[in-house]
């Protein structure tokens, strides 16, 4: 869609969409980004933020990556990989150490491979990476290993990576929507549920949850994505700008919440929440022992070169 510039030039606008709250630097860094491309183009691109599910749901904005109704979005590789299983291995459990191991895999070989891989099968261009954060787990009840998930009805993104040790533990899992969690934990539809820290701060599941059980079970990330029909339109110039400005917002947006996760355990328990710490490589046991990659499509020696990766 097009329109004129005080300046008499042509202005492209764009729409760019995520499914998180404005207080939360996913948001802040991407409307940084969407001013800076346009500073940085002389006001050739005006780029609209859409936070918090405003254009859809996280699976809504990917397909509408192909639909045309968005430019660019940011979501996790485990949406990319209903277009190519195999990148989805970064959200298989236990991947990753720890934030540095992840940034330092968006610099590697593996990942672009697995990167141009989503791009040859649906048409879109990853341009930046985001930590995340770990994902841990709220509950209603005490937990402290594995077995003690068993029974337990908790609300998992409907995604294979992420069903993948609440289930090898015996939970019963529910994929209901994000913006629905919190009404979910607070009428007792489900019991537990899994994110970051920064999180369940911002989404204030605390409020509706008595534990917070430190299972660090995937590091994980969100993509900077720009629809194809976008990027192939872009000059190499642009191209540039678009992939220049994203990977400085994704590195703001980083910084940010590796702070803030810092600091949110003290947080919890001070809001009365018992936080517990468990024996991971007791889950991560568990995990591997009972769930195979290839029941995700994902590819096992692609997982051992992540781990390889320093």
């Amino acid at each position: 869609m097009f329109a004129t510039t005080h300046a008499g030039l042509a202005q492209t606008k764009l729409k760019w969409a995520h499914v998180y709250e404005t207080s939360e630097p996913f948001h802040t860094a991407s409307v940084w980004a969407a001013q800076e491309i346009g500073k940085r183009t002389n006001g050739r691109y005006q780029i609209d933020v859409y936070p918090a599910s405003q254009l859809g749901k996280e699976a809504d904005i990917n397909q509408g990556l192909s639909l045309g109704s968005v430019d660019i979005i940011i979501s996790g590789s485990s949406f990319a990989a209903k277009s190519f299983p195999p990148i989805g291995v970064t959200y298989y459990p236990y991947t990753f150490r720890d934030a540095d191991h992840l940034l330092a895999y968006t610099k590697s070989d593996i990942f672009r491979e697995l990167a141009k891989g989503y791009e040859d099968k649906s048409g879109h261009h990853i341009i930046a990476v985001t930590y995340y954060g770990v994902r841990q787990t709220s509950t209603n009840k005490p937990i402290k290993t594995c077995a003690d998930l068993k029974g337990l009805k908790m609300r998992v993104p409907d995604v294979p990576a992420y069903l993948a040790m609440p289930r090898a533990c015996g939970a019963n899992t529910a994929p209901i929507a994000f913006a629905e969690v919190y009404l979910a934990l607070q009428n007792g539809t489900v019991e537990a549920q899994e994110n970051p820290l920064t999180t369940i701060e911002a989404k204030k599941f605390y409020e509706v949850q008595k534990h917070i059980v430190l299972t660090g079970h995937i590091v994980d990330h969100l993509n900077t994505v720009v629809a194809g029909a976008l990027w192939k339109k872009l000059s190499d110039e642009d191209k540039k700008i678009f992939t220049d400005v994203a990977q400085e917002a994704a590195a703001k947006a980083t910084e940010e919440i590796k702070q803030n996760e810092a600091k949110l355990v003290a947080f919890f328990k001070e809001k009365g929440l018992t936080v517990t710490e468990v024996d991971k490589n007791e889950f991560r046991d568990i995990v591997l022992k009972n769930v195979s990659f290839e029941t995700f499509g994902y590819r096992k020696a692609d997982w051992e070169r992540i781990q390889a990766v320093k």
